[in-house]
């Protein structure tokens, strides 16, 4: 103890006298603290860090007050897009730059650009009775809006003429969460939606404003996912829909009875011509799935799940040629569809169902070149024969469906580690002479828009990277892009920003 008490006596006598002191703070008084890095433009020691903003849009969308969670656009007029997001509206929009040349801005090419004025407002489709999560024009003439909610809202509008706000067909709520919606492509059954529910049901519904009784009718419920249904996709055609679930299911249903006329039905009594199923080890999925696209001649679809897999099915061929059906008359079991899975043998029309039959609900191909969820799918268009797959890992992989799906391609860090949110080939059509149908679309939670030249001579030490398109927050937390759009020729970009802003880029 008596050597403790000497350190103490020592260091009383170290201290300074009150005298002594340079300065002296009262109580009751606040002291001048070293600001530190309290502005976040500093670190630990004081030094300034430098932030480059980038802003490669050439206009923008600031209407929403909370994040975008998805985007459409119009079919006939690419320029006008509907946004809905988190703050519960939905807003329309044109998405023509102001006139004069299409120049980004960014601090790195002018330091002081000016203030530029946001897109206006077209329309605003009241009555969101939660976050709107879907939107979508209804086919073939983009007649119709329609909007579904967080909490189950459908909501039907007339697609607005002239700004102002716009007229409700009408509503309904059959479920408790909408998660996307779909326009139907069948040509006999214009502005017809899909949409599918966190319940796992799948409704299609036809908008008919003319009907005044009935203007908002559904058309056919499906019931057979076990778990919340993550996405849909039609074929060209519109004739059948495929949908998946987070129970490793899939289905594809017979929505009009096309499937039925050709002779395809199920002897159980459903509308599913192709039914797999978590019961099925070689379908199965781990974790669910998430994703699919139907490829352009309708032939196969593509599912997309958990851990990177990713699984190749076939599809009923419903318009085969009579030559075709006639040329198959005789051969034993030809085109039967295959049992496992709950799937059952094609009933109905004899050998004009099998021929129509094909490979019909048979798994062609189980791929995993990726590490994470498996987010988006997309098709090219002839002559390209490309399967493009977008991963929560922050990867895109390429597989060749001409040569068994072979990966062709893996970008293993087209979007910085951050999940790929959205991939999608350039629809150049046929006047454009399917030239830009090589051109891929990403972007991610990264918040940037990439380009990719998908043609095999590109490929080397920038993976075919053609450009990127820089103006969202980006970051993963609330600065990524959750969808965007790219009708009229891959000309413009428009996305939807987790950062509640809408950009327009020229991708020229």
């Amino acid at each position: 103890m008596a050597d403790r008490d000497d350190r103490m006596h020592e260091a009383e006598d170290d201290m300074f006298d009150e005298n002594e002191a340079e300065e002296v703070v009262e109580q009751n008084e606040d002291a001048a603290m070293d600001s530190g890095d309290e502005d976040g433009m500093g670190d630990d020691n004081g030094v300034l860090e430098e932030i480059m903003i980038q802003n490669d849009s050439v206009a923008h969308f600031d209407g929403h007050k909370d994040s975008i969670f998805c985007i459409a656009q119009h079919p006939t007029r690419p320029e006008l897009v509907v946004t809905g997001g988190g703050d519960d509206t939905a807003y329309m929009w044109d998405a023509t730059p102001p006139e004069g040349p299409l120049l980004p801005q960014s601090y790195e090419t002018n330091p002081q650009p000016k203030e530029r004025k946001g897109q206006q407002v077209i329309s605003q489709f009241e009555g969101q009775d939660e976050s709107v999560n879907a939107v979508c024009f209804t086919l073939p003439a983009g007649e119709y809006v329609v909007t579904g909610t967080l909490a189950g809202k459908l909501s039907a509008y007339h697609t607005p003429t002239a700004p102002g706000a716009a007229k409700l067909v009408a509503s309904a709520k059959e479920v408790d969460e909408i998660n996307w919606l779909l326009p139907c492509p069948h040509p006999d059954y214009p502005n017809t939606i899909a949409l599918g529910a966190a319940d796992g049901s799948v409704w299609i519904y036809t908008i008919n404003a003319s009907d005044a009784s009935n203007p908002l009718t559904i058309f056919q419920t499906f019931f057979l996912h076990q778990g919340a249904c993550t996405a849909g996709a039609w074929t060209p055609d519109g004739k059948l829909l495929a949908t998946v679930a987070e129970d490793s299911s899939l289905y594809v249903w017979d929505a009009f009875g096309d499937a039925a006329a050709a002779g395809l039905t199920d002897p159980s009594g459903g509308q599913a011509v192709v039914a797999l199923t978590s019961q099925d080890e070689r379908f199965f999925v781990d974790g669910g799935l998430y994703s699919a696209a139907i490829s352009p001649g309708g032939a196969i679809v593509a599912v997309g799940g958990a851990e990177g897999h990713v699984r190749i099915v076939g599809l009923p061929r419903l318009s085969l040629p009579a030559s075709a059906v006639s040329a198959t008359s005789g051969s034993k079991g030809a085109g039967a569809r295959s049992k496992t899975g709950g799937q059952k043998q094609a009933g109905g029309k004899g050998n004009a169902s099998s021929a129509a039959a094909g490979q019909s609900g048979q798994i062609l191909a189980s791929l995993q070149a990726q590490s994470d969820g498996v987010e988006t799918l997309d098709f090219s268009q002839p002559p390209l024969t490309l399967l493009a797959a977008g991963s929560v890992d922050g990867s895109i992989a390429l597989y060749d469906a001409a040569h068994n799906f072979a990966v062709r391609r893996h970008i293993k860090e087209a979007h910085e580690e951050e999940a790929v949110i959205k991939v999608e080939f350039v629809k150049a059509g046929a006047a454009a002479g399917g030239e830009r149908n090589w051109l891929l679309t990403s972007a991610g939670n990264d918040g940037v828009v990439r380009r990719w030249d998908v043609r095999g001579g590109t490929a080397a030490a920038n993976r075919g990277l053609l450009g990127e398109m820089r103006g969202h927050r980006g970051g993963g937390e609330g600065g990524g892009i959750l969808g965007f759009v790219q009708g009229g020729g891959g000309k413009a970009v428009v996305t939807a920003g987790d950062d509640g802003v809408g950009l327009v880029f020229g991708a020229e």
